[in-house]
C-alpha cells in the first residue's frame, strides 16, 4: 500500500472532518493533540524506560563547522523505542498531522505549499535556517 501523498491526505481530512469545523475546534484540537505527542514521549522516558534522556549542556564553540557539530552535539537520547511506545507515538503523530491538516484546509493552504517553502528557506538559510 503506497501512503497517500499530502494533497490527499488533506482531502481525506476534510471529508473526515464533521464534529470540529470551526477554527477555534480545530485550534484546540492540534493544541491538545501536540501535547499528547510530547507526553507520550514521556511515557517512554519514564513509565516504559526504552529510551532515557540525559540532557546537559551542549559543547557549542563559534568555530564549529558542520561537519564537527555533528560529531560534538548530543541529541540526549540512549535506548531505542519499543514497539508499544513508537506505536503510540506514531498514533499521537498521526493525530496531530490530522488536526494540522484540518487547520490547512480550513485556512485554504495547501500542505505541499507549506513544506516546499520550508524546504526552499532551509535550502537558501542552511545550517543557520533554525539559529
Amino acid at each position: 500500500m503506497n501512503a497517500p501523498t499530502l494533497e490527499q491526505f488533506q482531502q481525506q481530512v476534510s471529508e473526515l472532518l464533521l464534529r470540529h469545523r470551526s477554527l477555534l475546534d480545530v485550534l484546540s484540537k492540534y493544541g491538545q493533540s501536540g501535547a499528547s505527542v510530547n507526553r507520550a514521549v514521556a511515557k517512554a522516558v519514564t513509565e516504559c524506560g526504552c529510551i532515557e534522556l540525559n540532557a546537559r549542556k551542549q559543547p557549542y564553540e563559534d568555530d564549529f563547522n558542520l561537519e564537527k557539530a555533528k560529531r560534538k552535539l548530543h541529541h540526549h537520547i540512549s535506548g531505542e523505542l519499543c514497539e508499544h511506545c513508537k506505536e503510540a507515538i506514531q498514533n499521537e503523530l498521526g493525530r496531530n498531522l490530522f488536526y494540522m491538516s484540518a487547520m490547512a484546509n480550513l485556512l485554504d493552504i495547501k500542505l505541499d505549499d507549506v513544506i516546499e517553502r520550508e524546504s526552499d528557506k532551509c535550502s537558501t538559510l542552511g545550517l543557520f535556517n533554525l539559529t
